[in-house]
């Protein structure tokens, strides 16, 4: 059994059960951190099939990647991580764009270091080579 995650009709990901159903809980999960729904829907009768809104997943993503490069709290940067990777590959190969604008994080640590583009860009080669379409 496998999960099919395809943006704007445009398959992007196929995953086995467990990471699939994993990435589409831990985006339900942040979506109150993000402000805005994820955009990842289920198709009636087909638990399994994924359909991405482009716009709305974009937003979500980009709202995740902003805050994951803003945090100076090293927790809150590793709990993002995964999630934030995974949402970057699936983005990039919808061909959508993500603003993830570094800002102010209300999880910030005096003195801690935010989370810079390389560190989500080999993230993102790493799980890009271990996600299947």
């Amino acid at each position: 059994m496998s999960q099919y995650f395809s943006v704007d009709g445009h398959s992007v990901w196929n995953p086995s059960n467990g990471p699939g159903t994993l990435f589409t809980h831990l985006a339900e999960a942040l979506v109150p951190l993000a402000g805005r729904p994820s955009g990842i829907a289920v198709t009636p009768g087909d638990p399994d099939d994924h359909p991405i809104d482009g716009a709305a997943f974009a937003a979500f993503a980009g709202a995740l990647v902003a805050e994951y490069r803003a945090t100076s709290h090293p927790i809150q940067r590793a709990l993002l991580e995964g999630l934030v990777a995974t949402a970057a590959v699936l983005a990039r190969r919808g061909e959508l764009v993500l603003d993830g604008s570094a800002g102010r994080s209300a999880r910030d640590i005096p003195g801690g270091g935010a989370a810079g583009p390389d560190r989500l860009a080999e993230l993102m080669a790493e799980y890009e080579r271990a996600m299947p379409v």
